[in-house]
């Protein structure tokens, strides 16, 4: 049965080839460097993926030359201008532009070799601020966006329509994924640019070596996030380039959620920080309640392995060998 065929009737796909060349694009970012070893452990012996200082992918001639040489069986685009609500709220700009060009220049590339599979990693902040809870998959494009992160929301939510445009007029399978918020080793815990868990870990451990007596946090708490370890997302994504074959994104979360306040305490009591925790109330929430409905990606047997107690440990574990290897703290 060829491609086309498969599908109109929905029917799954066949495994990956383990010898495939495979593209993971931001393969040293927190979610392609994940991808990679979860690869590795499934035995793929040609995975690719040059740094940022050997191929810029916002600049459009250098991405198609190395398609040319590279040749790459299947593209699993990870690569993004990433950060927290501080950042997004200030640099729109930045997160707009960069990720649109990273996203349009290896899609064209792609589609002009002919990349048989290609898996484009959105985000959950993709979807409306008050998107009916847990959010379907079918709320795309369903109501305004949570003002803090519009520019990156809309960045990736152009990358999400181009896929599906390709699998319109070319017929070629590639899906896309929206994953929760993700943490894990290899995170980003820069005081500006993290996202939520690398930035309660950085300041509660800063808290605790220095011996400051109050941690002031963002915010009111009363936010509501879930959490992913980046390996179960890896996971994931392997799960999806061998199974599914569909025009809408797929949600990857935990099915779970809580709020920054618990977050907080759960990180404090990792790091093992026991001072005053306080709450900076001028500062903006962001969106009061991004939980997903997973239904789609469990029915297609993958389920996160990693509690977030265990996998935060991990992740602290991790924060601290690679400040005492006295490599940059941001």
């Amino acid at each position: 049965m060829n491609t086309a065929e498969e599908m109109k009737r929905g029917s799954s796909r066949r495994p990956l080839n383990r010898r495939a060349r495979v593209f993971v694009a931001g393969r040293h970012g927190l979610v392609g460097s994940a991808v990679c070893r979860h690869l590795a452990r499934e035995e793929f012996t040609d995975v690719v993926g040059p740094g940022s200082a050997q191929l810029d992918l916002r600049d459009r001639r250098a991405v198609f030359d190395w398609f040319a040489s590279a040749r790459p069986d299947v593209v699993v685009l990870a690569a993004a201008r990433v950060g927290g609500i501080k950042a997004n709220a200030t640099r729109p700009v930045d997160f707009l532009s960069d990720n649109l060009r990273i996203q349009v220049n290896v899609l064209d590339a792609a589609l002009r070799h002919r990349v048989e599979r290609l898996l484009f990693l959105g985000s959950s902040c993709i979807y409306p601020k008050f998107a009916p809870q847990p959010i379907r998959e079918e709320a795309l494009l369903t109501g305004p966006l949570e003002p803090t992160n519009e520019a990156y929301a809309v960045a990736k939510i152009a990358g999400i329509l181009q896929v599906q445009a390709v699998r319109r007029q070319h017929g070629l399978p590639w899906i896309c994924a929206m994953p929760t918020n993700l943490y894990g080793p290899g995170d980003n815990f820069h005081p500006e640019h993290s996202h939520v868990l690398p930035s309660l870990i950085r300041r509660f451990h800063q808290a605790r070596e220095t011996g400051a007596g109050r941690v002031v946090n963002w915010g009111s708490g009363t936010a509501r996030r879930e959490f992913l370890h980046v390996d179960d997302l890896a996971r994931a994504c392997l799960c999806l380039l061998e199974h599914y074959d569909g025009d809408e994104p797929v949600n990857v979360g935990t099915g779970e959620d809580m709020t920054i306040r618990e977050a907080a305490e759960l990180v404090a009591k990792v790091v093992g920080y026991d001072g005053a925790v306080e709450w900076d109330t001028d500062q903006p929430d962001g969106t009061p309640r991004k939980m997903l409905d997973v239904s789609r990606l469990r029915a297609l047997g993958w389920s996160p392995r990693i509690p977030l107690y265990e996998g935060l440990t991990r992740t602290y574990a991790w924060y601290r060998e690679h400040l005492a290897a006295g490599l940059p703290r941001e």
